[in-house]
């Protein structure tokens, strides 16, 4: 039986909705039908979303390698101090980009204790290249699939692993074959959500990554520079961005609900 919503709440509900809905249909009706194909299908705007899409893909890789076991260990450990840990986790969420990449600037680069010693020990190069954009990216994503992910093996508790245990399985099976399976749609949905916004991500990548075309010149970095220029190029590939965004939402949660 389905509660009943006090009717207080369906006027601020519907203004928030608008608050979101009325930009996005604003952008609609800017956009200049007539050259829109040509608009979006310049080299650079391609080889723009070309890049927003690879880093993008890299970026939820890489989230999912390396938010996902830090996840299991906030849900799952009792280590002194996961207080001081999972804030430090939800940092980026509070932080502006911009001062994301500085931090990441100091550290990568060729001054940095990590970039110094890359360059000289490997001749490795991090600033200024896609993989500084993966990282920048990375940096700014992560904290939504952790966050996700950790709601959701909360959520789950621990009572199927208590009897995978008993079972005799070790921890290592217990993740694979159990953990995960009933995770799953929490997991996906945090790596949609990091992905989206690494697919959304500008501060970070412009100050860490610069804006190269056809290295680190990202689909939101093409927009910011056309808007200068070409303002019906920019409206043109921010439906673009639009559209690639809620593509991506409206598949996560048709598999979610499958």
């Amino acid at each position: 039986m389905r509660t009943t919503i006090p009717r207080v709440l369906w006027v601020p509900a519907a203004l928030a909705w608008l608050l979101v809905a009325i930009p996005v249909a604003g952008l609609v009706v800017r956009v200049d039908w007539p050259n829109f194909l040509g608009l979006v299908t310049t080299p650079s705007a391609l080889a723009a979303l070309r890049l927003s899409l690879e880093t993008g893909l890299a970026t939820m890789v890489l989230c999912l390698l390396l938010g996902g076991p830090l996840a299991v260990v906030l849900a799952r450990s009792s280590l002194p101090g996961l207080a001081f840990i999972r804030s430090v986790v939800l940092l980026p969420l509070v932080l502006p980009p911009v001062v994301g990449g500085l931090t990441l600037l100091f550290l990568f680069g060729r001054t940095g204790p990590v970039g110094s010693f890359l360059g000289r020990e490997f001749g490795i190069t991090i600033p200024f290249s896609t993989t500084a954009v993966v990282l920048a990216q990375t940096f700014v994503a992560m904290p939504f699939l952790v966050v996700s992910l950790e709601g959701a093996l909360r959520t789950a508790g621990e009572r199927y692993e208590a009897v995978a245990a008993t079972l005799g399985a070790s921890p290592t099976t217990t993740l694979w074959r159990v953990t995960v399976p009933v995770v799953l749609p929490g997991l996906m949905s945090g790596s949609v959500l990091a992905f989206a916004r690494a697919l959304g991500e500008f501060g970070a990548t412009i100050t860490f990554a610069g804006s190269l075309e056809g290295t680190t010149r990202t689909l939101p970095l093409f927009i910011y520079l056309e808007s200068e220029s070409d303002l019906d190029g920019a409206v043109a590939m921010s439906l673009v961005l639009v559209v690639v965004a809620i593509a991506v939402i409206v598949i996560s949660r048709t598999r979610d609900l499958r």
